[in-house]
């Protein structure tokens, strides 16, 4: 039964960042990312869980120094890609504006 509920969540954050798709302002790819996180635009860092772990770590240390939460999608890059409603691999993702979304409280609690 647990695995159920934690399929649930992911269907959850999946809808989450569709809304975050329509409604927000976001970036795609590592080079955008760490242009929002050096610039201190980013709200939400989302990073693919097969994201090579060099890349991973370097995110990680932007996104504390700029105060940024993390989180790490549970799918791979195809997975992230076809959430976030593209046809290409997506690794990692920034929200600069959630929009109409609630992304953001969902991943604080």
């Amino acid at each position: 039964m647990a695995p159920a509920i934690k399929k649930k969540s992911g269907e959850n954050f999946n809808s989450r960042l569709k809304l975050v798709m329509k409604s927000g302002k976001y970036k795609l790819g590592f080079k955008s990312t760490l242009k929002t996180l050096r610039s201190g635009k980013s709200k939400v860092v989302i990073i693919s869980n097969n994201c090579p772990p060099l890349r991973k770590s370097e995110l990680e240390y932007y996104a504390m120094l700029s105060k940024t939460d993390v989180h790490h999608y549970s799918g791979g890059n195809n997975e992230l890609g076809t959430a976030c409603g593209k046809y290409f691999r997506v690794s990692v993702l920034s929200v600069t504006d959630p929009g109409d979304s609630d992304i953001l409280r969902s991943l604080k609690q």
